[in-house]
C-alpha cells in the first residue's frame, strides 16, 4: 500500500471531484480553472489559466482553429503558474498525458515538478472507457492511503451503471445516436461516450469505443441518419451548448436528418456529465437513457442537466 500523501495539486476537473468523492477535501491545496465542482473547490488556489476562454462570444469554428493553430504550433492552450505551484508544494499532483485540449501538458507539469524545491509525485489518469474511470478511482485511492473508500465507491458506481443497462435492455429496439462532441466543425464523440450510448440502449456506429472524438463530415452523417441527436460539446455547460447551436449555421443535410424531422435533438451539459472522467460519469449514462429510452426511464436528472430542442 501507498504511503497516504499530506497535500494534493489536482490539474483536472475530474480528479478534483474524486479527491472530493473520496473524503479528501481537506487535503486538496491546488485546482484548475475549471474545476467548479464541487462548489467547495472554489475556495481553493487556482494555478492554471487558458488562452481561450470557452465563455466569451467565440463562436465553435473560432475555437476550434484557436486550439488547432496553438497544437499545431507545438504550444499547449493551458498554463501553469510556477509560482503558486512552489508555494503550495504539494505531495501528489494529479494529472494526465492523454489530451492537450483537456489540460496542462504532461511535459510542462514534469518540468514544473522539478524546478520544486521538495519532492512531488506525479500521478497520470488516463482512462479511455468507463472501466478506466472506475481504475483512476483506485488508483488516486491507493496514492492517497484510501483504497477501502475508492474501493467502495467503484462498487457503488458499477452498481449503478449495471442497474441502468439491465433496465434498457428491456427496450424493444437499440436506436441510432450520434453524440456531437463539438459543433462546428462536428466531431464524433470519443473515449467512453460510445460505450455509455450503447449501455443506455442505443448505438452510435459513427463514434469507436475507446478512441478519441475525431472530425466527420456532415454527409456521412446524413448517410447513417441518427434517430437520435445528442449535442455535448467538450466544456460546454447545457446553456451555453443552446447558445452556441442558435449561432451555428447548419447544412443543407441537418433538415433532412430523421432525428430533426422526429424532434429527437437534444442538448446536454457535456462538461459536468460527458467530457469529465470522473464519479459524475454514471449520471450521464442516465441521461442518456432518459433521452434514448423515455418510455422506460422516467427522469430523474436536475433540469440543467439535458434539454430536448424545440420542434
Amino acid at each position: 500500500m501507498s504511503t497516504p500523501t499530506s497535500t494534493i495539486c489536482s490539474l483536472l476537473p475530474s480528479a478534483t471531484e474524486i479527491v472530493f468523492a473520496l473524503g479528501l477535501g481537506d487535503r486538496l491545496v491546488g485546482v484548475t480553472h475549471e474545476c467548479d465542482f464541487p462548489p467547495e473547490a472554489a475556495r481553493l488556489a487556482v494555478i492554471t489559466r487558458t488562452t481561450l476562454d470557452h465563455h466569451e462570444t467565440r463562436r465553435s469554428h473560432d475555437i476550434h482553429t484557436h486550439i488547432s493553430t496553438a497544437l499545431h504550433g507545438g504550444s499547449g492552450i493551458y498554463l501553469l503558474d510556477q509560482n503558486i505551484l512552489q508555494q503550495l508544494a504539494p505531495d501528489l499532483i494529479l494529472t494526465q498525458e492523454l489530451c492537450d485540449v483537456c489540460a496542462v501538458s504532461y511535459e510542462t507539469v514534469k518540468l514544473a515538478v522539478r524546478r520544486l524545491s521538495g519532492r512531488a509525485t506525479i500521478l497520470s489518469l488516463e482512462p479511455t472507457t468507463f472501466q478506466g474511470i472506475l481504475d483512476t478511482i483506485r488508483q488516486v485511492g491507493e496514492a492517497t492511503g484510501t483504497t477501502a473508500r475508492a474501493a467502495s465507491l467503484v462498487r457503488e458506481l458499477e452498481e449503478q451503471a449495471d442497474t441502468i443497462e439491465v433496465r434498457a435492455r428491456t427496450a424493444s429496439g437499440r436506436p441510432r445516436v450520434f453524440a456531437m462532441e463539438w459543433l462546428d466543425p462536428p466531431f464524433t464523440a470519443g473515449h467512453w461516450v460510445p460505450e455509455l450510448v450503447r449501455r443506455a440502449g442505443g448505438r452510435d456506429d459513427l463514434a469507436r469505443d475507446g478512441c478519441p472524438s475525431t472530425e466527420i463530415p456532415w454527409r456521412r452523417i446524413a448517410d447513417y441518419d441518427p434517430e437520435i441527436i445528442v449535442l455535448m460539446p467538450c466544456g460546454f455547460t447545457l446553456g451555453r451548448t443552446l447558445e452556441e447551436f442558435a449561432h451555428i449555421a447548419l447544412p443543407e443535410e441537418w433538415n433532412g436528418l430523421r432525428a430533426v424531422q422526429s424532434g429527437c435533438v437534444y442538448a446536454v451539459h457535456g462538461s459536468a456529465y460527458f467530457n469529465r472522467p470522473g464519479p459524475r460519469i454514471v449520471t450521464g449514462l442516465q441521461i442518456l437513457a432518459e433521452i434514448v429510452h423515455p418510455e422506460i426511464f422516467r427522469r430523474t436528472t436536475p433540469p440543467e442537466a439535458w434539454q430536448r430542442l424545440a420542434e
